[in-house]
């Protein structure tokens, strides 16, 4: 049994835990300070001014601390003393002489005349001067008033300097008796009344106002105080070591998790374990008001035998208020009857013992053993160190000296999209039917995965939006796979390709999925979805952009041939095995993809998606060579849009060439090899390997101003001199290998470098991780001709659509347009009428079912289709 200051709430009427005030407990506040004088004893002309933001727990002042090493000064101004920082004289008002210098070391020890010595509950009180290592002289006076009953800081001083306690209030915030006339008044109204008593005894120096961080309570929003109060304690001093051999046994999930952990068992004080509530478990301690012997009950059986009085009207009962408090006991030391104490549990206490008191660690532990550790377990990171994951050690630790869980994932906080703190007061909460509704539950639940746990989320539609984005790729893949499937009459179960007869393309999609698969695996049984979900991004986007797109004429062709079926076959088992590792991510999305796709062709199939096993890699069909192969051209095709798009030259405008400088030998062949991919990709007629890239750029590398500025000073310019002396292709290099450069007298790092690269004329390029590609930018009359026909190409495409036509129809097609077109038409004739699937390109069409008119740049272009 111990006493405690502890942050209260005089509306709830009961303390604060650490975690309320972490998690919710804080706001900026603007609050009256007064600079107070406590007069010495024995300078009754000098006085050490002091400060406060809370002027109620002046009535409780017992010390002034101050800090040995700050510098103090002595001032006068008019016939009175001040002693103060040296360095806050700011706070002085008007003019003042320094007569004295000191050192904080030299008033340790000097008492003074307390602010309101004339209440009862100050008489014989010594107030005297103190060191505390927390005094700063950056505002205030450079001393501090100490009230011990009023503040957990103030508390602890009192125990190191042997200072008297005064606890001046009750639960509600009322004064106590003992305060004479401010006996039941309330510390909320108080600040008048103590500013009018100080300054009738001419106390007051000065009264301002502060704006600071202060804690509220999180039910009311209103300031709390912080109380002394006596309360129930478990002893760490012991303990703690017990509980910190245990934790290593666990992972940690962000893995810094262990070290804060840690960190709070060494620096804890005792574990308050009481409240001075009605409802909660009831603390099962007898304290014998006759000889202070302490009695702790073991439980109900234990209880029953010792009772003397009230078993029969408590049993029935849970150990609960007020069945509980009717029982008596007879003291086992002195005799004497004994009551329980009136305190309730801190609710950790039965949050700790859950693993137990639950699963019949008493009445059956053989079942125990079965349920115990639990794998995994999860909550928010702010206070749950000391809280939650704490109290389950500390249980565990006492009962089985055994880790209470396996893995733990502490995760970050749930925001609101622009990342502040969701309230219903402030209007930016957001209830969960409302998401579900307007967000969909599974948009919500790849948003979560998807993201770091380590890290606050931010939530609303416009993030949510961009998860759906990549769902719907997933989602349009399946729906292009589908329509053709349907088109063609294709049904997996009946036409399979053998795997030595897939394309290289086929072989390369395959692989990747049973890659994410292997690591899915890993991913899942880690607790790391995050990673997972990074990794289904890249093989949605192999999957939708690179796979489905490389292989649009396989399935478009009008002969059903094996080439299809193998385009068919490996998008259908891709889908599939995506779908079935990822059906915890997204439950009701891949039900209706796997109920259409799958079970639709195949009666064989378990009924739901989810009834599937969880699929095991095929490890003969990981081909890492075939992969390395494939996403090196895809590295080049991505820079090739890249140097496009610096160029504002769209990828239908066909170009002369590419120059590509890879990094290794093999990666060479993969380009000379696949090089047919990388122009039809790009839409450029020539790939060309070059090792010099000096004819297409040059670089001019300078000294990083912002990271060297400060460090360098006045040598700064002989540094950007060397710098601009050295060899800049070579100097790039060795920044690009992350080397350390000497340059004069200084080290410098990759990141005290800026390079800038120029292009020579008609080159647009881009550099990456050791790859560079250079396109030419130059157009001919014959490329720009070819780029009006993809143009109208894709304008012919989109009215096929519009129309509703299949995307197998074929037509008959007209167009009349200014010659400088027409001649392009002409030019590219074959080309044309393969992409819109056109039999003819006729002068003109009778009854055509679509007639329009488009524009190819500014010119008019008249359009006629006909289905056939």
């Amino acid at each position: 049994k111990g006493n405690d200051v502890m942050p209260w709430c005089t509306r709830c009427g009961s303390a604060l835990s650490e975690h309320e005030l972490a998690t919710e407990g804080y706001k900026e506040m603007t609050h009256k300070t007064v600079f107070v004088k406590f007069f010495l004893k024995d300078q009754k002309d000098t006085a050490l001014l002091a400060w406060t933001t809370t002027p109620w727990t002046l009535t409780s002042n017992t010390a002034a601390a101050v800090h040995t090493e700050l510098d103090y000064i002595k001032v006068k101004q008019g016939d009175e003393y001040y002693i103060l920082g040296k360095n806050l004289t700011s706070i002085l008002q008007g003019d003042y002489e320094i007569v004295e210098e000191m050192k904080g070391k030299d008033l340790l020890g000097l008492e003074y005349t307390g602010p309101f010595d004339e209440l009862t509950v100050q008489k014989d009180v010594t107030h005297k001067v103190i060191f505390w290592d927390e005094v700063s002289d950056s505002d205030g006076t450079g001393i501090v008033h100490i009230a011990p009953g009023c503040g957990k800081e103030d508390f602890a001083l009192s125990k190191e300097n042997d200072i008297t306690v005064i606890a001046p209030i009750d639960e509600f915030g009322n004064y106590i008796d003992g305060f004479d006339t401010l006996t039941g008044q309330n510390v909320n109204d108080i600040t008048p009344v103590i500013f009018k008593n100080l300054k009738e005894k001419k106390l007051v120096y000065k009264i301002d106002q502060i704006t600071h961080r202060y804690p509220i309570c999180w039910r009311h929003g209103t300031p709390v105080v912080f109380r002394l109060v006596d309360e129930w304690f478990i002893s760490m001093d012991e303990l703690r070591h017990e509980i910190m051999d245990i934790v290593k046994d666990i992972n940690w999930i962000p893995g810094w998790g262990y070290d804060r952990e840690m960190d709070w068992l060494r620096n804890m004080g005792d574990w308050m374990i009481s409240k001075k509530r009605y409802w909660g478990l009831s603390l099962p301690i007898w304290e014998c008001k006759s000889c202070g012997h302490i009695h702790v009950i073991g439980g109900k059986d234990e209880l029953e035998e010792k009772s003397i009085k009230g078993w029969d009207e408590f049993e029935g009962h849970t150990p609960h208020k007020p069945y509980i408090d009717n029982l008596i006991i007879k003291c086992e030391k002195c005799g004497s009857d004994v009551q329980r104490v009136p305190d309730v549990g801190n609710p950790w206490l039965d949050a700790g013992i859950v693993p137990y008191s639950t699963l019949g660690y008493i009445s059956d532990r053989e079942y125990w053993k079965e349920w115990f550790p639990p794998k995994f377990i999860t909550e928010s990171l702010p206070g749950q160190f000391r809280n939650w994951f704490y109290v389950l050690l500390a249980m565990s630790t006492v009962l089985e000296n055994k880790a209470p869980f396996e893995t733990i994932l502490g995760h970050a906080l749930v925001k609101d999209a622009k990342g502040d703190d969701m309230h219903k007061s402030a209007g930016n909460a957001i209830w969960f039917d409302d998401a579900a509704e307007e967000i969909g539950v599974d948009v919500m639940r790849w948003m979560y995965a998807a993201h770091n746990p380590e890290h606050n989320l931010n939530f609303g539609t416009g993030p949510a939006n961009d998860v759906r984005k990549k769902m719907l790729t997933l989602w349009n893949t399946y729906s292009f796979f589908i329509t053709y499937a349907e088109i063609d009459g294709y049904n997996p179960t009946e036409k399979q390709v053998s795997y030595e007869d897939l394309s290289d393309l086929d072989k390369w999609m395959l692989s990747k999925v049973e890659t994410f698969i292997q690591e899915a695996e890993k991913d899942y049984d880690g607790f790391h979805v995050e990673r997972l979900m990074r990794k289904l991004d890249s093989l949605i986007d192999n999957l939708s952009n690179w796979y489905v797109r490389r292989s649009r004429r396989r399935f478009w062709k009008s002969e059903n041939d094996a080439d299809k079926f193998a385009a068919y076959q490996t998008l259908y088992e891709s889908l599939k095995r995506i779908m079935i590792t990822i059906a915890p991510v997204a439950p009701f999305m891949v039900e209706e993809m796997y109920q259409n796709l799958v079970r639709s062709v195949d009666s064989s199939a378990p009924e739901s998606i989810h009834l599937n096993p969880f699929p095991k890699a095929m490890e003969e069909k990981i081909n890492p060579n075939l992969s390395d192969e494939i996403d090196t051209i895809i590295k080049v095709v991505e820079m090739g849009r890249s140097a496009r798009n610096k160029s504002n030259l769209r990828v239908r405008q066909p170009l002369a060439a590419i120059k590509i400088k890879t990094r290794t030998d093999i990666e060479k062949e993969y380009v000379l090899k696949l090089q047919d991919q990388i122009k039809e990709e790009l839409n450029i007629k020539e790939v060309i390997i070059t090792d010099d890239i000096s004819e297409l750029v040059t670089y001019v590398v300078k000294p990083n101003f912002v990271t060297l500025g400060k460090r360098l000073g006045k040598d700064l310019p002989l540094i950007q001199k060397a710098v601009a002396a050295m060899d800049a292709r070579e100097l790039v290099g060795r920044i690009e290998q992350g080397e350390d450069i000497q340059v004069e007298h200084v080290l410098l790092t990759a990141g005290d470098f800026v390079i800038n690269m120029q292009e020579m004329e008609n080159i647009a390029a881009v550099e990456d991780k050791g790859y560079f590609v250079a396109i030419d930018t130059h157009i001919t009359e014959g490329l720009q001709q070819e780029g009006m026909v993809r143009d109208l190409v894709r304008n012919i495409q989109t009215l096929r659509k519009e129309a509703d036509f299949r995307v197998d129809d074929r037509i008959e097609l007209s167009i009349s347009a200014e010659e400088e077109i027409m001649t392009a038409v002409n030019k590219n004739l074959s080309y044309l009428k393969q992409e819109v699937l056109a039999v003819d390109v006729m002068k003109s069409i009778d009854n055509a079912e679509i007639n329009k008119e488009i524009y190819i740049g500014k010119k008019p272009v008249l359009i006629h289709i006909k289905r056939i």
